[in-house]
């Protein structure tokens, strides 16, 4: 099992949360974005793949590398959509778990509010990021792999 890190907006205390259990559980953690970020020197189970082009090259490097297994973490629901599509598990940083039966709603709720943007309607933006949803997201994040080592036994 290797856990994806969509990095481009991780909020922080997501990826020190993996950092973490990358570590302790002796899993790889890929940290992609297409530009240089920072990961923890002393944790050399994470490593961080910078990938060369637009936005979405982050996207492609993940959805094209990532297998059945592995855990990635995104709060890109269209790339959500290709893992899940693929059998890999993905979680977003607010730590609700994108499923086969949630993603096609999330997908169409995502396009809707894009439609309304486009014409000119203020939709707002997703709330800040808080201490509730880090929690939410570690809680989240515990219980999908503590699921996924289990069903590897």
């Amino acid at each position: 099992m290797r856990l994806w890190i969509d990095g481009d907006a991780m909020p922080r205390g997501v990826k020190d949360i993996i950092f973490k259990a990358a570590k302790r559980l002796d899993l790889d953690a890929l940290l992609v974005a297409n530009r240089r970020l920072g990961t923890p020197v002393s944790n050399e189970r994470v490593r961080a793949v910078t990938v060369p082009g637009g936005p979405d090259a982050a996207d492609d490097y993940i959805a094209e590398n990532a297998e059945p297994g592995d855990l990635a973490i995104t709060a890109d629901i269209p790339l959500a959509a290709r893992l899940v599509e693929k059998g890999v598990v993905a979680i977003d940083p607010r730590g609700q778990e994108y499923t086969e039966s949630t993603i096609g709603e999330r997908l169409s709720i995502r396009d809707f509010m894009d439609q309304l943007r486009s014409t000119g309607v203020e939709t707002g933006g997703p709330k800040p990021y808080s201490e509730t949803d880090k929690r939410a997201f570690a809680d989240a994040f515990d219980r999908t792999l503590t699921r996924m080592l289990r069903d590897q036994e």
